[in-house]
């Protein structure tokens, strides 16, 4: 089961996701990309996920034209389109899907006002993924 999550800046969701995916099942091929990929993940979200047990702090943000000519089972995008622009992608997939999340990089403060924010948008994306993960890869009929 090959897998892409996509978003805009690839740092922070798209990368909470993938790094998600890849922590409740290794057989899982899970890629995560942006049309408009940052410099580096987010520092709060890199400390979110390692307050649950998964690093991504190794993780660096890639374009999606990296991925247009491969094949994959799922597209999911999870830029929250309410603001943003999602990317729509053009390769060979099987399904696509779009799950929303808010962007947590919007958030604005001292660290102890951001990190609640970055928290709540993480338990989202475990909450929303582990659903995800039981209806299509577990038991996908």
């Amino acid at each position: 089961m090959k897998i892409l999550i996509l978003c805009t800046g690839n740092s922070c969701r798209s990368k909470i996701t993938e790094g998600f995916l890849k922590s409740i099942d290794e057989k899982l091929e899970v890629y995560s990309a942006g049309t408009k990929p940052a410099d580096k993940v987010n520092p709060f979200a890199v400390k979110a996920m390692n307050e649950i047990g998964i690093d991504i702090s190794n993780s660096i943000p890639e374009n999606v034209e990296k991925y247009i000519k491969q094949t994959f089972d799922f597209v999911i995008t999870v830029c929250d389109n309410a603001r943003e622009s999602c990317p729509i992608f053009t390769g060979d997939v099987k399904i696509q899907l779009h799950i929303p999340f808010y962007d947590p990089a919007d958030a604005s403060g001292t660290e102890d006002e951001i990190m609640p924010i970055y928290r709540k948008v993480r338990d989202e994306i475990k909450e929303r993924f582990n659903i995800f993960y039981e209806e299509n890869i577990l038991d996908p009929n």
